[in-house]
């Protein structure tokens, strides 16, 4: 498909707005005449979401020496030469460890027109299992973006932080967010928005996004986070609702001081203070809120649906769960600190189904929760 291409499709054909975030029937209508992502293998019914299309691996792996990225004048193919260890077969499932980078050829490619890009970020249920997944392209010089014009394969990198993980061909670890043309978002506009459809529960701080902050109080033995274990059995990725989670977590109890002392090198599980609410036709990505407030890492799987925790005329009723690693040195977080931030961007036009509306959605109306895999506890 030439650049030129883009213009098959008139801007009407994108929705009610001629940039901004692709939704599902777009998505659809792309993928269906073979546009933008083309891929070895038919799509699978709700592989699309409303906002994102969820990425497959394709049948192999490579294990590599270490992470990371072609640069301008290179293929990723180039660069494996000089990191490959071995190659593991997915066609039946394999367990990738701990500790080990491995990068995976996926079922998905690009062919995006002039006036598309793409955003890619770990599915939810990946991140809340401490699984690093980055996207990378040929001559790419970062990682989970796809620019525009972009011609070529796609790849996973993948390496699992606390659990071993059993994949196999057409797992689904990330997502990818295709967005036509630039358009900007301001702080004003975020604003509006809220004025005119709640986006959270708690105070409005608006800055470069909307404020996100750690729920840590609670009564006496009230459960407000999960810690990692180490040393457990593997999770495999695509099994939901099998896993006692007493063997892989081990549960935080609120103190009364509302405070948690983050080890360095665990991984936690935790919830926002503020319940929000994503509108049909925006979508959101949370970003780190500065890393000079503290040593640690907030949030691996940023994307936040259309739809997230939205009723029409009800107050939002979602927390954001958050994956939390502290880095060389332990860390004290206290209740109602702000750790990141939530920048939003307009949709082309709103889904005709949103997060949460019967599309087999896994974390609608939650508090704090762990991933699909385990039991509620």
């Amino acid at each position: 498909m030439s650049q030129a291409d883009d213009t098959l499709l008139s801007d009407d054909s994108y929705g009610r707005h001629s940039t901004g975030i692709l939704p599902s029937h777009v998505l659809r209508r792309l993928i269906g005449a073979g546009r933008e992502v083309p891929a070895s293998e038919p799509f699978e019914d709700g592989q699309v979401q409303p906002a994102s299309i969820d990425l497959r691996l394709g049948p192999v792996a490579y294990r590599v020496r270490a992470s990371f990225l072609p640069g301008p004048n290179a293929t990723v193919e180039d660069r494996l030469a000089s990191v490959f260890m071995h190659e593991i077969d997915l066609t039946k499932g394999a367990v990738l460890e701990t500790g080990c980078v491995y990068i995976v050829p996926l079922l998905e490619s690009a062919d995006f027109s002039r006036r598309i890009s793409g955003t890619a970020n770990p599915k939810s249920s990946t991140g809340r299992i401490d699984v690093f997944t980055r996207l990378i392209t040929d001559r790419a010089q970062a990682f989970d973006r796809i620019e525009t014009g972009y011609r070529g394969p796609l790849y996973a990198e993948i390496s699992p932080q606390t659990f071993p993980v059993l994949v196999r061909k057409g797992s689904k670890l990330n997502q990818l967010r295709l967005r036509r043309g630039t358009p900007q978002f301001s702080d004003t506009q975020l604003r509006r928005l809220h004025e005119t459809s709640p986006l959270t529960s708690g105070h409005v701080d608006i800055d470069n996004g909307l404020a996100f902050s750690i729920g840590l109080k609670g009564e006496k033995g009230e459960r407000i986070g999960w810690r990692a274990k180490r040393h457990t059995g593997v999770i495999d990725v695509d099994r939901r609702d099998v896993l006692n989670p007493y063997d892989f977590w081990e549960p935080i109890e609120a103190n009364p001081a509302g405070t948690l002392v983050l080890d360095p090198d665990e991984f936690y599980i935790l919830v926002s203070q503020e319940a929000v609410a994503i509108p049909p036709d925006h979508a959101a990505e949370m970003v780190p809120f500065n890393p000079l407030v503290g040593e640690f890492r907030v949030h691996y799987a940023g994307f936040f649906d259309p739809g997230f925790g939205y009723e029409a005329g009800q107050a939002p009723s979602a927390r954001g769960v958050l994956e939390v690693r502290s880095r060389e040195v332990p860390f004290i977080l206290e209740h109602g600190q702000i750790v990141g931030r939530l920048v939003f961007e307009r949709l082309t036009d709103p889904p005709p189904s949103v997060y949460g509306q019967g599309i087999g959605s896994n974390y609608q109306r939650q508090g704090l929760r762990l991933s699909k895999h385990f039991k509620l506890p």
